[in-house]
């Protein structure tokens, strides 16, 4: 199947079987490979990118279905505030899930621009294993009161 996706600003062409995870699209196809690839169930969030603007899990979710809706990976993120702060707060220890996290953090921020620690429990489902969850909480409140 021809699929036409808008990837970062850039209209692509990819020729893939409807039901591939979009998460390969981008990286086998398009060779972007900072969107990770963690469980393949949807559940830890490495692979979360924005489409429509909205947080999606990518490794489950069939690049057929994205439509005409634009898709925005971790190498078109454009917040210096939150990855300025991911950087002061030390979230990253091994890194793995960073790329997710920080599209998560960006799609809750914009929904609420002001979160509480409530707000961003309920929006940052991303797993880390290295269990960085208290810095991002900082990291994102950071983000916020500069705002």
């Amino acid at each position: 199947m021809q699929l036409i996706l808008t990837v970062n600003g850039n209209t692509r062409s990819v020729d893939v079987d409807e039901d591939t995870p979009l998460l390969w699209v981008l990286r086998d196809n398009l060779a972007l490979t900072g969107t990770k690839f963690g469980c393949g169930i949807g559940q830890c969030g490495a692979c979360t990118v924005h489409i429509g603007g909205q947080p999606i899990r990518s490794c489950s979710f069939p690049a057929a279905a994205v439509g005409d809706q634009p898709i925005v990976t971790i190498e078109a993120l454009h917040n210096p505030a939150l990855q300025a702060a991911w950087i002061e707060h030390q979230v990253p220890q091994c890194g793995y899930c960073q790329s997710g996290m920080l599209m998560a953090a960006a799609a809750l921020l914009v929904e609420k621009p002001n979160p509480s620690d409530a707000d961003i429990d309920a929006a940052m489902t991303n797993i880390c294993r290295c269990g960085t969850y208290n810095r991002v909480r900082a990291a994102i409140h950071t983000v916020a009161s500069n705002g």
